[in-house]
């Protein structure tokens, strides 16, 4: 932090910035120190509050003493090297060297500052924060930060002892983006930036909004990290998903929180390396397409899940180096698999050391509590009208996928964004200017967030978790839409859910909370989640929300999860979920992976592993997922015994889905099929493979006759609390 210094007495009014100088208030020390003219001499300057002595290195001249650290020296210029090193000598006794950096030109270009000022720079990332770089033949590090609130700004560091007064920056334009080129440091070196605030005086020290890493928690400095010279070897997927049709190819998702998926008993979390190895094999045994990662930003509080991040630039150290994740990232797509990440452009936690009135005033959120504070969470909105800070969030957004190979990111808490009163009670919300409840800045920033990521990289997926009945969250934005790819099917979610927790002899009345949801399932591109949200808080782990005695609980889940898999939707299981997990979550601990030592939790895996086979290898169950050609009903009329039955198609190709949510098993139940002939039960959830009861048969003839308007029937026999898939042979 600054300290004081001794009283500095100008000698005429152009010393004044001087004066700021040693005061620690100075907007740009290049103004004052290095090499200047005065009155046609030319006079050299260095401020060094730690030193008892200054010299130019090389046996260089001595530079005289004024008083509170300043040294200066008067001479001919033609023996000052552009960039010379200074020698001091501590008042511990010791003597230090380094390369002036108040000798160095400006580095940032005039189209990144105005770029950034519109906007528009979404690769700002390379440009704010600290980056190694080599200048006029020296190299250092050049560290750049946006904070149009500060008087001065300053780094510090190990390298200075965290002394503001040493390192001052330079502000460049009127756009509040402040630069220093630090030669000599390298990667590794901690960081943060000390700020004073122009109104106020008062004195911030922030950790770094663009760093590339940080430390672990708790301690909070920025870390400067090496170049990405990690050898990348997914050539050949980032190819595949640039040309890959994914509304039309399978999806399976399996959401992971890296912390608490398995640990290692000694050392507590695992790497991202050994991340890698493990959860890949897992998802490949059990056939899911994807993993999505809850956020890994860097965030201070391992209770927030990563949803109250402070470092959007960096995966957390909490499980590696950066170049760990890419590994993680290059692994799975070496296995074919995609990786997607959760991340939170909907709120920041308060934290003084990070974004929270970044430079003494409402940088990043909005100043008006009413707009810029989110009352449930207790933390900050974004001001998604300000240039600077939507170009923040969609650099972030290009920086996983580009820096990290992110296949596509899980936009959180999308609905807190659109709505102005969203959780906000009468009179503590501002309409917009016409008086409604829509955030229009943040609907602008929705569009562009979604329009240049997907623009730039074909292939790349922005699915919203957004829970309201907003139109067009997943139609393009010419069409009037949000422009996401996809939108979690929350409504499904909850009457499905609500549904299955009823005991099966009350479930005839609740019938419509499973045929709802076609009526408005080919609106939105849709993704069925089993997430993390619903296995937290009292909500009861999956396998417990289901009712019955262990059999039942266990059929029921089953027969949920063929109902989803066989469901129009792309598909997302919470980690845990597939083997039914009885605790809830608990991001302190691992999964109760011992469970599998049981034949109900294993066959629970194997049924999941199966029906993600299934899904991948049958096209009607995926192929049209979101368009209406693709489902036809049968029956879902039949309230009185809870069976559903359906049809999903690919063109002709077609399989039939029976499911029956009562405990009672049905013979001889007659449904309409599109052709005679013969057919296989390809599915049974029922099998005792899974752990049921194996009722069921596995070969069935259509006869021809007119049945439920279809020209054939055939009769099935249903087993309990099960669900079943027939193909024609």
């Amino acid at each position: 932090m600054t300290a004081s210094v001794v009283p500095f007495t100008a000698k005429a009014s152009s010393d004044e910035s001087i004066v700021s100088l040693l005061e620690a208030r100075h907007h740009d020390p290049f103004e004052v120190l290095g090499l200047h003219s005065d009155n046609g001499e030319s006079v050299y300057r260095v401020y060094r509050p730690d030193a008892v002595s200054v010299r130019l290195a090389d046996g260089g001249p001595a530079l005289t003493a004024k008083g509170a650290g300043l040294f200066v020296w008067h001479g001919d210029a033609s023996s000052i090297p552009a960039h010379p090193a200074i020698e001091y000598s501590a008042d511990n006794g010791y003597t230090h060297q380094y390369t002036d950096p108040y000798t160095f030109l400006p580095q940032l270009t005039d189209n990144d500052l105005h770029l950034f000022g519109e906007g528009r720079h979404w690769h700002v990332y390379h440009v704010l924060g600290a980056h190694l770089r080599e200048v006029d033949g020296v190299t250092g590090v050049l560290f750049a930060v946006w904070a149009p609130g500060a008087e001065r700004i300053s780094v510090v560091g190990g390298f200075n002892n965290w002394d503001g007064r040493l390192h001052p920056m330079r502000v460049r334009g009127g756009g509040g983006v402040w630069e220093l080129f630090i030669p000599e440091l390298a990667a590794g070196e901690l960081y943060k930036f000390e700020i004073r605030n122009r109104s106020s005086g008062n004195i911030l020290l922030k950790t770094d909004p663009y760093g590339s890493g940080y430390e672990q928690r708790p301690n909070t400095a920025a870390i400067v990290c090496a170049s990405d010279n990690f050898q990348w070897q997914d050539a050949d997927w980032l190819s595949a998903r640039a040309d890959c049709d994914w509304q039309h190819e399978p999806m399976s998702v399996y959401e992971v929180h890296l912390g608490s998926w398995q640990r290692s008993e000694q050392a507590g979390f695992l790497n991202y390396r050994e991340l890698a190895r493990r959860l890949v094999d897992h998802v490949l045994k059990l056939g899911f397409t994807h993993i999505e990662l809850m956020p890994i930003t860097e965030h201070p509080l391992d209770a927030s899940w990563g949803y109250q991040a402070t470092g959007y630039f960096a995966p957390t150290s909490r499980y590696g180096s950066p170049d760990d994740f890419r590994y993680f990232v290059d692994y799975c797509h070496s296995h074919d698999i995609g990786v997607l990440l959760d991340w939170v452009p909907a709120h920041f936690p308060r934290d003084e050391f990070a974004l929270a009135n970044f430079d003494g005033t409402a940088l990043y959120e909005h100043e008006d509590p009413r707009r810029g504070e989110h009352r449930d969470w207790g933390t900050l909105i974004y001001n998604y009208g300000r240039n600077e800070v939507r170009n923040f969030l969609v650099s972030s957004a290009m920086c996983w996928v580009e820096e990290f190979h992110i296949d596509g990111l899980r936009v959180d808490a999308v609905a807190s964004i659109l709505y102005l009163d969203y959780s906000r009670d009468e009179g503590d919300w501002l309409p917009n200017k016409y008086g409604g409840n829509e955030n229009l800045e943040a609907i602008d920033f929705v569009r562009e967030l979604n329009g240049v990521v997907q623009g730039q990289h074909q292939g790349v997926l922005i699915v919203a978790e957004e829970s309201t009945s907003w139109p067009q969250v997943s139609r393009p934005a010419w069409l009037g839409g949000l422009g996401f790819s996809m939108k979690w099917n929350m409504g499904w979610m909850h009457d499905t859910l609500d549904y299955f927790s009823k005991d099966p002899v009350h479930r005839h009345f609740h019938h419509d909370q499973l045929t709802f949801g076609l009526l408005y399932a080919f609106t939105e591109n849709f993704v069925l989640p089993f997430s993390h949200d619903e296995v937290v808080h009292g909500k009861s782990s999956m396998i417990y929300k289901m009712p019955g005695d262990e059999w039942q609980r266990f059929a029921n889940l089953r027969l949920l999860y063929t109902y989803m898999f066989t469901y129009p939707g792309k598909k997302l299981l919470f980690m845990g979920n597939e083997f039914g997990q009885g605790e809830e979550w608990n991001h302190d601990k691992a999964l109760d992976w011992y469970v599998l030592d049981y034949p109900l939790h294993q066959g629970l895996q194997s049924l999941t592993a199966d029906l993600n086979q299934l899904y991948r290898q049958t096209p009607a169950l995926y192929r049209n997922d979101f368009d209406q050609q693709g489902f036809e009903w049968i029956d879902c009329h039949d309230s009185d015994q809870s069976i559903l039955s359906y049809l999903r198609r690919d063109g002709d190709a077609f399989v039939i889905v029976v499911l029956n949510f009562t405990p009672v098993p049905r013979d001889n139940y007659r449904i309409g099929v599109p052709h005679a002939g013969a057919y296989q039960v390809i599915f049974n959830s029922d099998s005792e493979y899974y752990g049921g009861s194996n009722v069921g048969q596995a070969e069935l003839l259509a006869e021809a006759g007119p049945w439920m308007n279809r020209p054939a029937s055939i009769t099935v026999n249903l087993p309990p609390l099960a669900g079943v898939v027939i193909r024609q042979k």
